[in-house]
């Protein structure tokens, strides 16, 4: 318990420097809900809305909505196709924004499994990015690697996770093939049996520019097979 309590303790720390940081990046800011219901025994619906912006809250910067379905065809393997809408707001050399809508549907496959009590999955998403103003069409290839790391002993109960992940993408038609790198870490709160309070320090690296986010999430999961009594 004390190794796990200096854990936290430490990436408190850094996440509190992370922020501080960001003073001179505009306090960039990531807020996210995302929930999950089972419809059956195999198959998951997941959706979520994001909102970014550029200082605490005022100055957006992208938000977002998405869904998908996924189902189970073998253990921990679950194939899925979404949908997604985005408003990206981004700032031109004249300091003045450009408001840009983008329309994604995109294909996935995950993979889960686990190294002792931490989860780890993997995620494979081919998305397709129609984006207008001016109208731009791009295929990109993400790649996600996702630890969920328990800090409670075996047999109590959860009160706190740790989170770790990297995820590159690649654009496969384009000049540059390279998109970005986004590595994220942080701690969750369970507040309740199926839902959690996830705060987090997200790096995302592009070609010629770095970005670092101040990461607060809220997620909740339920039940909705008809069947799940019986």
């Amino acid at each position: 318990m004390k190794i796990k309590l200096s854990l936290i303790i430490v990436f408190l720390f850094g996440f509190s420097q992370c922020i501080c940081a960001q003073s001179r990046d505009n306090y960039n800011m990531w807020f996210q809900y995302l929930m999950s219901a089972r419809l059956t025994d195999k198959s998951t619906l997941t959706a979520l809305s994001q909102y970014r912006s550029f200082d605490l809250a005022y100055d957006t910067r992208l938000f977002l909505v998405s869904a998908y379905v996924d189902y189970e065809v073998a253990n921990d393997v679950k194939p899925a196709l979404g949908m997604m809408f985005l408003i990206l707001d981004s700032y031109k050399s004249d300091n003045r924004k450009k408001e840009r809508y983008e329309k994604r549907p995109f294909q996935q496959v995950s993979l889960g499994g686990n190294i002792g009590r931490t989860s780890i999955s993997h995620r494979f998403r081919v998305e397709e990015r129609f984006i207008s103003n001016p109208d731009e069409f791009i295929v990109r290839l993400r790649y996600l690697i996702s630890l969920r790391i328990p800090f409670n002993k075996a047999g109590e109960k959860e009160k706190l996770y740790g989170i770790l992940k990297n995820e590159i993408r690649m654009n496969v038609v384009k000049e540059e093939p390279f998109d970005s790198n986004r590595l994220t870490a942080g701690i969750g709160i369970k507040v309740g049996k199926n839902s959690a309070i996830e705060v987090a320090f997200i790096n995302q690296l592009e070609t010629g520019s770095t970005s670092n986010y101040a990461y607060v999430g809220y997620r909740n999961s339920f039940d909705w097979r008809k069947n799940k009594n019986k």
